[in-house]
This record gives structure tokens, C-alpha cells and sequence, in this order.
């Protein structure tokens, strides 16, 4: 075999591994965007779940103070209670999608700063 043979058929060899290897890490790279965008909905989620208990904790305070001058204890409010029962239930699901987002998020990088290092 001559020297260019030898040339041709190595830069085959190695066009034909360069593809298997940008194929298979396109692979990767899909299959990591699709962990990625799973653990960015379910951090969505908690923070939508945490702004609903800053509304209902809110509600929940403006309610008990208008009742504060009305009755001995507002806490016995049905309303009061229901408010409370709902920050409850939110709370809960927190508490899960943290568990199951903290569990998944072991290969997720850590959110880096914008702000350049200066020299």
C-alpha cells in the first residue's frame, strides 16, 4: 500500500470516527437539555407555589387584622382557617418538588455570577 492509500484511508477512518463522535455526543447533549429543562420547570413551579403563599399569607394577615377588632379570637374564622389550610397544602407541595428537584439536580451546574473576575 502506498503512502497516499495509506493517507486516503486513514482520513476515512478518522471522518468516520469524528461522526460517530459528534453523534454520539449529540446524543448527550440532547438528553442533558431535556434533565435541564425538566429541573428548570420544577424550580419554575416552587417559586409560582411560593409566591402563592406570599399572597395567601398576605391575605391571611389582612383578614385576621380586620377580625382582630371584631372578635376575642380570629383564629376561629372559617375563613381564616381555610387560608391557613391552603398554605398548608402549598407548603406540602414545596416541600416535595424541593426533595425530588434537590435529588435531580446532583449533575445540574451551580448558577454562575455574570460579573467578570477582574485581573
Amino acid at each position: 500500500m502506498s503512502f497516499w492509500e495509506k493517507v486516503k484511508k486513514d482520513l476515512k477512518k478518522g471522518i468516520k470516527e469524528g461522526i460517530t463522535f459528534v453523534k454520539e455526543g449529540a446524543i448527550v447533549i440532547k438528553e442533558k437539555a431535556e434533565e435541564l429543562t425538566v429541573e428548570g420547570k420544577k424550580r419554575y413551579r416552587i417559586f409560582e407555589l411560593k409566591a402563592e403563599v406570599q399572597k395567601q399569607t398576605a391575605d391571611l394577615g389582612g383578614r385576621v387584622y380586620d377580625l382582630s377588632s371584631k372578635v376575642k379570637n380570629p383564629m376561629l374564622d372559617s375563613k381564616v382557617k381555610a387560608i391557613l389550610s391552603r398554605i398548608k397544602k402549598l407548603e406540602i407541595q414545596i416541600t416535595k418538588l424541593e426533595k425530588r428537584s434537590t435529588a435531580s439536580a446532583k449533575g445540574v451546574p451551580k448558577k454562575r455570577s455574570l460579573k467578570r473576575k477582574e485581573a
